[in-house]
C-alpha cells in the first residue's frame, strides 16, 4: 500500500509561508491545513497574519477560525483533526500542505506524539489545575525543578520561565505514564516532507518591524482592545504577541509606543524561539526565498520527487 504523503511548510514569523505555501499549493493541487495555534480563533485576524479570502486564490484552508477566544485548544485536538484532514484531502487526489509556525503542534503531528487521547481531557484539567496551583506557590524555577526530577531530558529542552510548556510536560508525564521526552511513537501512517524557510537574521528582523507596523495601520489596537475587554474569560488567545503587550496600555502603565515597541522585541524574539525549536527538533529541508527567490524551483523540484 502507498504510504499517505503531505508536505509542511514551516519557518519564523514575517518569513513568507502564506504566500509560498499558496504558490506551491497551486502548483501541485494542493489544500492548506493551518499549523498556527492562534489562527483558531475567529476576530483574531490582524495580530495572527491570518490569511484573508481574497489572498487564498482559491486554495481551500482549514483549521482558521475553529473557536471562540473563550475557549482553550489543545495539541491534541490539533493532531487529531489535522489527521483526518490530510487523509481527506488525499482522497480527493489533492495534496495536503501543513503551514504554520507553531514548533509543538508540527512535532505532534509529523512525529506522531502519544499525547493521551480525549478520554483523559478531565484528567488532564485537574492535573494541568494542580500543577497551576503549584505555579503559583513555588514559582517558576521550583516547577521546573520538578520537572527536571521527573523528565531531565523534557527539562533540558524546555526554558524554565515557559511555564506553559513545563506544566504541559508534567500533565503527559502524569496521564500517559511516560516521559514528555519519549512521547513518540515508532512509525507513522503518514510521510512528511518538511520545507523550512528562513533568512538572514537581520533581514528577518526588518520583515517582523514592518509587518508589525502594517498589522497597526490595519487596526491591531482596536482588535487587541477587543481581546482585553474579554481578558479575563480568554486565558489562552490573551497570550498571543500583538495583544497582551497592549493590555499594560489599555491599563494605563504604560505608552501606546512602548507597547509597540514590546510588540516589535516580542516578536523578533520568537521568531529566534521558532527557528532554534525546528533546527532541534525537526529534520528540515531549509530555503532562504527572501534573499533567492529561485530557491521556489528547488522546492518545486524536491516536493515533485517526494511525491514519485
Amino acid at each position: 500500500m502507498q504510504k499517505k504523503k503531505a508536505v509542511v511548510i514551516i519557518g519564523p514569523t514575517a518569513v513568507g509561508k502564506t504566500a509560498t505555501s499558496i504558490k506551491l499549493a497551486q502548483k501541485f493541487n494542493g489544500e492548506i491545513i493551518s499549523g498556527d495555534s492562534m489562527q483558531i480563533y475567529r476576530h483574531l485576524d490582524i495580530g495572527t497574519a491570518k490569511v484573508k479570502p481574497e489572498e487564498m486564490a482559491g486554495i481551500r484552508h482549514y483549521l482558521l477560525d475553529i473557536r471562540d477566544v473563550e475557549q482553550n485548544y489543545t495539541v491534541y485536538e490539533f493532531q487529531q483533526a489535522a489527521q483526518k484532514l490530510i487523509v481527506q484531502i488525499l482522497q480527493q487526489q489533492h495534496l495536503p500542505f501543513i503551514v504554520g509556525g507553531t514548533g509543538f503542534y508540527i512535532k505532534a503531528l509529523v512525529d506522531n506524539l502519544n499525547l493521551g487521547g480525549p478520554h483523559t481531557g478531565q484528567q488532564s484539567a485537574s492535573i494541568r489545575q494542580h500543577y497551576s496551583q503549584l505555579l503559583e506557590l513555588l514559582g517558576k524555577d521550583k516547577l521546573w525543578q520538578i520537572l527536571r526530577q521527573r523528565d531531565p531530558q523534557a527539562a533540558a529542552q524546555i526554558s524554565p520561565q515557559n511555564s506553559r510548556r513545563v506544566i504541559r510536560a508534567l500533565e503527559v508525564l502524569d496521564v500517559t505514564g511516560e516521559p514528555f521526552s519519549q512521547q513518540q511513537q515508532s512509525q507513522a501512517e503518514i510521510e512528511y516532507l518538511i520545507i523550512g524557510l528562513t533568512t538572514e537574521r537581520q533581514l528577518l528582523y526588518q520583515r517582523i518591524n514592518q509587518r508589525v507596523d502594517l498589522m497597526l495601520q490595519a487596526g491591531l489596537q482596536a482588535e487587541a482592545a477587543w481581546l482585553y475587554e474579554r481578558r479575563n474569560q480568554v486565558p489562552q488567545a490573551s497570550q498571543g504577541i500583538g495583544y497582551k503587550e497592549f493590555f499594560p496600555y489599555f491599563a494605563g502603565n504604560i505608552t501606546s509606543q512602548e507597547a509597540v515597541t514590546l510588540i516589535k522585541r516580542n516578536s523578533r524574539r520568537f521568531a529566534k524561539r521558532q527557528l532554534t525549536y525546528f533546527r532541534h527538533q525537526l529534520t528540515v529541508h531549509w530555503f532562504d526565498i527572501v534573499r533567492h527567490p529561485q530557491q521556489l524551483q528547488q522546492i518545486s523540484a524536491l516536493i515533485k520527487k517526494f511525491q514519485e
